[in-house]
């Protein structure tokens, strides 16, 4: 018996401002969302969230309003440290291949991890869903997650900018590209490019 080959998505919302970070803040994720994905049997198989309380920054109003998260909402979360060990032993992590909608999700992750903030949990292999999309409809130029749902065609389904709402968006477009025989790795396509990216590194 084969066995299938899961993906991980992922898409986290962190703390922000409609200018420049107060003193002392810097942006960090306040929210992980992840959809698991079996690409080959066009399946997604579970929803999950993970609310991560922030060490060096506060949820200001123009956040709450994007996300719908509050300071009181992620004051109850989980720290950024044990976060990464949900991912790690909750979600296997380290070894499925996971895709994020751009390379955001990613490079916020390692940013983080490089400053100790906790044990980057992912392994070698990420797929950047918003460049295989722009691969695959031929556009001159990568499109947001909104966009790309219109453009195929698909439902936005629940609310936009919330970390569990958006992977489950994106996990549909992944796996409306595997549909299509565009998403690496099915039926014996591999991509290699910018679509695929190494793990975490210093200077992000």
């Amino acid at each position: 018996m084969s066995t299938r080959l899961l993906l991980n998505v992922v898409d986290v919302e962190a703390t922000c401002w409609q200018g420049a970070p107060p003193a002392g803040q810097r942006s960090e994720i306040i929210e992980i969302g992840l959809t698991v994905v079996d690409p080959d049997a066009g399946e997604r198989l579970a929803k999950h969230r993970i609310i991560v309380r922030p060490e060096h920054s506060a949820v200001s109003e123009f956040c709450t309003e994007l996300t719908g998260l509050t300071q009181a909402a992620v004051d109850s979360g989980t720290d950024f440290a044990t976060a990464c060990r949900i991912l790690a032993t909750e979600h296997r992590a380290g070894k499925r291949a996971w895709a994020s909608w751009g390379d955001y999700d990613r490079k916020q992750f390692g940013r983080q991890c490089d400053t100790g903030q906790g044990e980057y949990p992912f392994g070698q292999r990420h797929l950047n869903a918003k460049a295989v999309f722009a691969t695959a409809y031929a556009l001159p130029r990568p499109v947001g997650m909104a966009q790309a749902l219109r453009h195929a065609g698909l439902p936005l389904e629940g609310r936009h900018h919330r970390g569990d709402d958006d992977a489950w968006n994106i996990a549909a477009l992944v796996l409306h590209l595997a549909g299509r025989g565009d998403w690496p790795g099915i039926r014996g396509k591999e991509r290699p490019g910018p679509a695929a990216a190494p793990g975490p590194g210093r200077g992000f």
